[in-house]
């Protein structure tokens, strides 16, 4: 394989020859350099590379050029490489120019020139998106293979596994009318009556046949159970709140080990676009965040667990211990609970059949492109339902939300409605909600009741993604930490009742602002009551909680 390129565009030679220059003696063992002296010329070079399937990562491109300035280069060059990460060099001059580039070609950076020295005010960028571009980047493909049918509920549960926890892989559909040589040829061994689907076909060539979640996080190396029996911090749950947490800790010097049920990265991994994060004016993917943020967490030194479920929690003295899903134990001096919400179920007939089979929760980002030129149904008038909506009319023919409110704006960030609203191929169905879901083995239908009219009409669809709130799953914690009637675990101020601390409060302290009802047991994020369940306010939670964690270790003497 040819390695990937990096072409870097301007007019003025001497400025093209130093940034080459600077490029090479940093990237040339890993990237190919290539340089253009104008606009023209690069898009010239780019369709040269398209012809010969070769993969572009980064286009570094001068802004203040003749005929064609860089906007207008990167324009087109995007129809060409539309996941090359694309930086605009500007003058001081030009900061308008570049900050309007982020709006009209989705501009990941600009740089001042002049960049010196490089290895502070070039490298350090130019690492990150090549980095965020490699953990993109599909290469000719060796490696895992699953095989099943887009309406296969298990396939679906499979396929979404291994997405969320960044373990890149193939699927192939066994029904598809354009199945390729090796598809054909993989399937031989197995007769459409063994064809136990889903089948994962590892690297190594080994077939599991309808493989449990367990059984694949084994065979891949995820780690499923602890390395040591005791740790200073266990952390539950592995969003934004946990795994803020888990690097403010580890960071600090605390053993700690974070326990995730699912993929780290929680409900905020499965956002399509987060465009208000502060920091990233670009916006990025909530799969983007995750990956960030578990690459410094295990830089620090945390131990990640998933997927597995943490069952009960119990207490003696300084010590709390978590009962784990895979039937071990762990303790330590503190935890923090960060479990997060899970989306709540769209109570109507129908659904519970079809989930996972036309009807999703979440955005669902593994089904897009089984939605090309399709009609996509969105439920939910809030920030996640607009980012869907967003996400899916990229691929979609249409895409359809059905709002139960009278408007977005009650619900919806202004910036999201901005940018609904130009989006031709996204209708907005206000005063409406889903009554029933019909089909056999996969959605083709759905009733759609009109509340202003009270007339209940049926539709064809084979695409509802559902986002209507969402409440924590707390039950594993009755009768161990106080919470409040939806669920949500009670904290700090929250806990006094007539100037007192709850009955079960032993200490001569009241409990520290992210304590819960028992001492040394924490908690952050939105399975927290009161909290403002945003991604940025999950890791100002999470990263919070350790300051009390360190108070509480100081006070018990550990």
């Amino acid at each position: 394989m040819a390695r990937p390129v990096i072409l870097t565009v301007d007019d003025d030679a001497e400025v093209l020859r130093a940034i080459e220059r600077d490029l090479r003696a940093k990237y040339a063992a890993t990237y190919r350099i290539i340089r253009a002296d104008s606009g023209v010329a690069a898009l010239e070079i780019l369709r040269r590379l398209e012809k010969q399937n070769e993969a572009v990562a980064l286009l570094l491109v001068d802004h203040r050029m003749p005929q064609m300035n860089g906007i207008e280069t990167l324009a087109e060059a995007m129809k060409l490489f539309p996941d090359a990460k694309r930086v605009l060099l500007t003058a001081y001059a030009d900061t308008e120019a570049a900050i309007r580039a982020i709006n009209e070609v989705q501009l990941n950076h600009y740089l001042l020139k002049p960049w010196d020295p490089p290895e502070q005010n070039l490298y350090p960028v130019l690492d990150d998106l090549l980095e965020d571009w490699t953990a993109h980047y599909r290469p000719p493909f060796e490696g895992i293979r699953l095989f099943g049918t887009r309406w296969s509920q298990k396939s679906y549960e499979v396929r979404d596994f291994l997405a969320r926890n960044q373990i890149p892989y193939q699927w192939l559909d066994i029904e598809a009318a354009d199945q390729t040589a090796a598809t054909r040829k993989a399937l031989e061994p197995y007769p459409p009556a063994d064809r136990k689907i889903p089948m994962l076909f590892l690297s190594d060539g080994e077939c599991l046949l309808q493989p449990d979640l367990n059984l694949i996080a084994d065979k891949l190396g995820l780690q499923t159970r602890a390395g040591a029996e005791f740790y200073d911090l266990a952390i539950v749950g592995g969003g934004p709140a946990g795994l803020a947490a888990a690097v403010y800790g580890a960071s600090e010097g605390l053993k700690t080990i974070m326990i995730e049920g699912e993929a780290p990265g929680g409900q905020a991994g499965l956002s399509s676009r987060i465009e208000n994060y502060l920091g990233f004016p670009s916006g990025l993917s909530g799969a983007d965040l995750a990956r960030r943020a578990v690459t410094q967490a295990r830089r620090f030194g945390v131990e990640i667990l998933s997927p597995v479920q943490a069952t009960a929690l119990k207490t003696d003295g300084t010590y709390r211990f978590l009962q784990l899903s895979n039937g071990t134990q762990i303790s330590s001096h503190a935890v923090v609970l960060a479990t997060g919400v899970q989306w709540r179920k769209l109570d109507v007939p129908g659904m519970d059949r079809l989930q996972d089979a036309g009807v999703y929760y979440g955005a669902a980002s593994t089904e897009a492109l089984s939605c090309r030129d399709e009609e996509v149904y969105v439920v939910g008038g809030a920030n996640s339902a607009g980012q869907a909506a967003m996400f899916f009319s990229k691929y979609a023919k249409r895409v359809v939300m059905l709002v139960r409110g009278p408007s977005l704006s009650a619900t919806m960030s202004q910036y999201l409605i901005t940018q609904i609203s130009q989006t031709p191929n996204i209708e907005i169905e206000v005063n409406t909600h889903v009554t029933e879901v019909h089909g056999e083995d996969h959605l083709e239908e759905i009733s759609l009741k009109c509340e202003k009219t009270g007339e209940t009409s049926r539709i064809k669809a084979t695409a509802l993604f559902i986002f209507i709130g969402a409440s924590p799953k707390t039950e594993w914690l009755d009768g161990v930490v106080e919470r409040d009637p939806k669920g949500f675990i009670l904290t700090g101020t929250d806990l006094i009742r007539d100037g007192k601390p709850p009955k079960t409060w032993r200490l001569d302290r009241e409990p520290y602002l992210l304590e819960t009802s028992v001492p040394g047991v924490f908690c952050a994020g939105d399975v927290r009551c009161g909290s403002a369940k945003r991604v940025a306010s999950g890791v100002g939670e999470g990263s919070v909680a350790i300051q009390f964690v360190h108070q509480y270790l100081t006070k018990v003497g550990v």
